[in-house]
């Protein structure tokens, strides 16, 4: 058994639970500020991918079994700095979005404590959109 299906089987919920109509996507917002090298990035990026997968799959398990059926859709976008998560976690919270913030624990090339990655969802595709579609691709 793969890593893949051994986590699926572990956290996402049986099936017959209620299903989600529409796509579901995970989308994780880097800050630019911290300037990060490409390899930062990425590991942040894991990091926020995993502790958004587990959370939602608590809060949220209908979507994490539709995400994963799905072929887990996500997405990077870019904001110049730490302070526009604040508004991004407010709207995530009212359109009850999970979210997750990853702090960086100062090992390696930024200080402990700096807020590197948001990650929403996984939700409703048009619900993420309708906050993050102005956003640029990373």
């Amino acid at each position: 058994m793969g890593l893949r299906s051994f986590l699926h089987r572990i956290t996402a919920p049986k099936m017959g639970r209620d299903s989600i109509n529409g796509s579901v996507k995970l989308v994780c917002v880097v800050n630019q500020s911290l300037k990060m090298g490409k390899g930062k990035v990425a590991a942040q990026v894991g990091h926020a991918s995993v502790e958004a997968f587990l959370r939602t799959g608590a809060s949220h398990p209908a979507h994490v079994e539709t995400w994963l059926a799905m072929g887990q859709k996500k997405i990077c976008v870019k904001v110049p700095d730490e302070t526009h998560f604040d508004a991004l976690r407010e709207a995530a919270s009212a359109h009850g979005v999970p979210w997750h913030v990853v702090k960086d624990a100062g090992h390696t090339q930024i200080p402990a404590g700096s807020s590197t990655v948001l990650a929403l969802g996984p939700f409703d595709a048009d619900v993420l959109d309708s906050i993050t579609g102005e956003l640029k691709l990373l």
